[in-house]
């Protein structure tokens, strides 16, 4: 039943993703909303890790760097996706990282290309078609694309998060500095544009995002540590759902037929990568192979690097 908590995480997810709209659309820049999804992560965790003598410096600055830079590039253009398109296209779009990995498996990973893989790379691309052919307005692609590439950079990042876990790093000390290199870049767009968000609600809207996914962090951590690994990564795409929902409610978003069908492939050859990832790696360890949780491919705990 902990998996449960993943339901939880993908209400918040989802929500974030609604905060994001509302304060681009009462004039947040990019950098403030960057920013603001990062601070409570940054100060929770390094308050927690000082209370509890625990040390920050990593055990490999390389492999943070490269998942810091897929994963904030992820974020940027992730949060421009949510910013310029539907709720539901823009996350849909977000959430095609399991597809580029099972593409990736599929062209390079020799032993790892199956019927299952091909059939995951085949519905999933069939399924981002369904969501943009009918979703998108001539001045919308940039937007999809740049969303699409969100899912790309993400998939990256799960790939160095699975490094990470090899060598043992922490979860939380892993989050802590990819929350961080966030700050930073959210600054950096600052410094650059200075502060323009002055309505009060786009203040609250901020703040909604960053409490959001921070709520949204904390309750996927306790699902992927206490629940099923299977059971919970497949969960993490009714954040899909709860988007659509949303949308539908609070924009009056009704996406076409072929929209939800593609939405609906998307998904389902998510979870078929999922659970062919999910099998080989148990495959393995019946075998005697001694790979962490990590190296099942399974994003576990960072599900989602936005």
């Amino acid at each position: 039943m902990q998996s449960l908590w993943m339901l939880l995480a993908c209400a918040m997810f989802a929500a974030m993703g609604a905060f994001v709209k509302v304060a681009a659309g009462l004039g947040a820049t990019l950098p403030e909303i960057v920013l603001s999804r990062g601070i409570p992560s940054v100060l929770l965790l390094y308050v927690w890790a000082r209370s509890t003598r625990r040390t920050i410096r990593p055990s490999s600055w390389r492999l943070h760097v490269w998942r810091n830079c897929s994963g904030i590039a992820s974020m940027w253009l992730g949060f421009f996706a949510l910013s310029h398109l539907s709720l539901p296209t823009a996350i849909s779009l977000n959430y095609t990282a399991p597809l580029f990995i099972a593409g990736w498996m599929l062209f390079f990973g020799g032993a790892q290309r199956d019927p299952a893989r091909v059939l995951a790379v085949l519905a999933g691309f069939l399924g981002v078609l369904g969501v943009l052919r009918p979703s998108i307005q001539h001045d919308e692609w940039l937007a999809a694309l740049m969303g699409l590439g969100a899912g790309g950079l993400a998939a990256i990042a799960m790939m160095q998060i699975r490094q990470l876990g090899r060598i043992g790093e922490p979860e939380w000390r892993t989050v802590l500095l990819f929350s961080l290199g966030v700050c930073l870049s959210g600054l950096a767009g600052i410094s650059l544009q200075g502060w323009r968000a002055s309505d009060p609600l786009a203040l609250l809207a901020l703040a909604g995002l960053g409490l959001a996914g921070l709520v949204g962090q904390l309750a996927m951590t306790r699902a992927f540590g206490l629940g099923s690994t299977l059971l919970t990564a497949a969960l993490q795409y009714m954040t899909i759902i709860f988007a659509a929902l949303i949308g539908v409610l609070f924009w009056g978003d009704r996406p076409a037929p072929l929209a939800w069908a593609g939405m609906a492939l998307i998904i389902g050859s998510g979870l078929l990568s999922v659970w062919r990832t999910y099998t080989e790696a148990r495959a393995l360890r019946g075998s005697g192979d001694t790979a962490r949780p990590a190296d099942t491919g399974i994003p576990t705990k960072e599900v989602n690097p936005s």
